[in-house]
């Protein structure tokens, strides 16, 4: 089992960083790999709708996120964390993820996800939701923990006295690990299920 997590945040060692270093350390236990990749501090272009990628199997642009498109076909699993600017995910965060679900989307079936937020006071429940709607949307099961998973602080110093926050990140890294296993375990007994063809609705004029 493995395990690409992202920081969004541009901070290598702040707050978004200490959430998932706790992840890291439960997943360990529970025997999966993991690999963090920083992208905060990037130059992301946002998707421009080239259409390419459908051509090409990834993203026309050679940049971190084709480098991150590699590491998660090895992968099992995504975690996606970011801190909360302006009540919203980070921007360069955003530019990313459009890119990579979209090029990607039909490789992330059944790979779990699940997101992670930081903020100083407010606007965490509001990310949190705009980053679960990549996994809905690319059929990818989403992982849960006892609490929205998010911890609180202005520094990594701070996110230390989040002890709640951070059993969070525990609680959920635990469920995630389970849920992989589980997966794989099915996709080998029972196979995936069946699916289907794409259809696209679009309306009439007047409609």
């Amino acid at each position: 089992m493995k395990v690409l997590l992202i920081n969004g945040s541009p901070h290598a060692k702040g707050c978004t960083a200490r959430a998932l270093e706790e992840m890291v350390k439960t997943f360990h236990e529970e025997g999966v790999e993991t690999e963090v990749l920083h992208i905060g501090n990037k130059d992301v272009r946002g998707c421009i709708a080239c259409g390419r990628c459908g051509e090409l199997g990834h993203c026309v642009f050679n940049d971190i996120v084709a480098e991150a498109q590699k590491k998660l076909e090895e992968a099992d699993g995504l975690v996606v964390g970011s801190p909360v600017y302006y009540g919203s995910a980070n921007g360069t965060l955003i530019s990313f993820l459009d890119r990579l679900f979209y090029s990607k989307q039909k490789s992330l079936r059944m790979k779990v996800g699940a997101a992670v937020v930081s903020a100083r006071r407010g606007g965490n429940t509001a990310t949190f939701d705009e980053l679960n709607k990549y996994f809905t949307i690319s059929e990818m099961p989403v992982a849960s923990s006892r609490y929205w998973n998010q911890v609180h602080g202005f520094t990594a110093e701070d996110v230390e006295k989040d002890l709640e926050g951070l059993q969070c990140m525990r609680v959920l890294a635990r469920n995630m690990a389970f849920l992989m296993k589980s997966i794989a375990l099915g996709r080998d007994q029972l196979g995936l299920p069946a699916q289907e063809e794409i259809t696209f609705t679009s309306f009439p004029d007047g409609l």
